[in-house]
């Protein structure tokens, strides 16, 4: 199941794959993701769509702006 919710993606995520979302894995991530030219990002869209895409940038961008205040 794809989560379609920023709750849902982000206990997917720290809880499911026990991957700790700090501000710099966002970043890594957004460096990724907002590169339209690498083949892992082009793997992403074909995957998941532009529509999910542009939710986990969304989300990534959140987490990488709450976990550094």
């Amino acid at each position: 199941m794809i989560p379609q919710d920023f709750e849902s993606w982000k206990d997917c995520i720290e809880r499911q794959c026990r991957i700790p979302l700090t501000a710099a894995f966002a970043r890594q991530r957004l460096n990724v993701y907002n590169n339209p030219e690498l083949p892992e990002t082009q793997q992403f869209i074909r995957l998941y769509g532009e529509e999910h895409h542009k939710r986990v940038v969304d989300w990534f961008s959140r987490i990488a702006l709450e976990r550094i205040r």
